[in-house]
């Protein structure tokens, strides 16, 4: 579910920028990537904007506590709750280390801003792309502070690049595999003790 999530978010966002005319070339420019690997070298190319998860968390406000019941291929059935989830994610924009090359990155960043700012929810009812396991997802920035966004980037091992960060809320996941399986209930024998 979290590939699915984060595919989505990049493919909107890249057909958001085809259609205002943004994005000429026909390759993406919003990929799904690490920033860097682990020795600190940029992975993500030159010219394209960053989206990566760099948070997950667990929604505790609507957690359900009990197992639920369902019955399925003729047995009662016992899953667990849900997994909810909220995922913190960064657009990262990798331009020219040059004038230019920062004014197109802050200008491809503010079309992502104004993205989500007109289009903050995604449903399976409105968004055909969407996984049809996530229900919904809710878009909401984020604006950190100076030292945690020094924290954010020290803690991905790379230079700060121009960025927005957002809180995804919320993901699902739910394991098939039961917890406890019973038989049906097929009939009811009563005993009647007459004294």
């Amino acid at each position: 579910m979290l590939d699915a999530a984060i595919t989505f978010l990049a493919d909107e966002v890249n057909a958001h920028l085809r259609k205002r005319g943004v994005l000429v070339q026909p390759e993406d420019m919003v990929l799904p990537s690490m920033l860097v690997n682990d020795k600190g070298e940029w992975i993500l190319p030159e010219q394209k904007i960053g989206l990566m998860l760099i948070n997950i968390e667990e929604e505790r406000v609507l957690r359900e506590q009990l197992p639920e019941r369902v019955y399925l291929d003729g047995a009662h059935v016992v899953l667990q709750p849900e997994l909810r989830l909220n995922l913190t994610i960064l657009f990262a924009a990798r331009f020219a280390a040059n004038t230019q090359g920062y004014r197109k990155a802050l200008n491809f960043l503010s079309h992502v801003l104004t993205f989500f700012q007109s289009h903050p929810t995604f449903s399976t009812d409105s968004n055909p792309g969407l996984d049809s396991h996530i229900a919904k997802l809710n878009v909401e920035l984020i604006s950190p502070s100076p030292e945690q966004l020094n924290q954010t980037w020290a803690y991905l091992g790379s230079k700060y690049l121009p960025s927005a960060m957002y809180r995804v809320r919320m993901v699902t996941l739910q394991d098939i595999e039961p917890a406890a399986t019973g038989t049906t209930v097929t009939t009811i024998v009563s005993e009647v003790n007459v004294r």
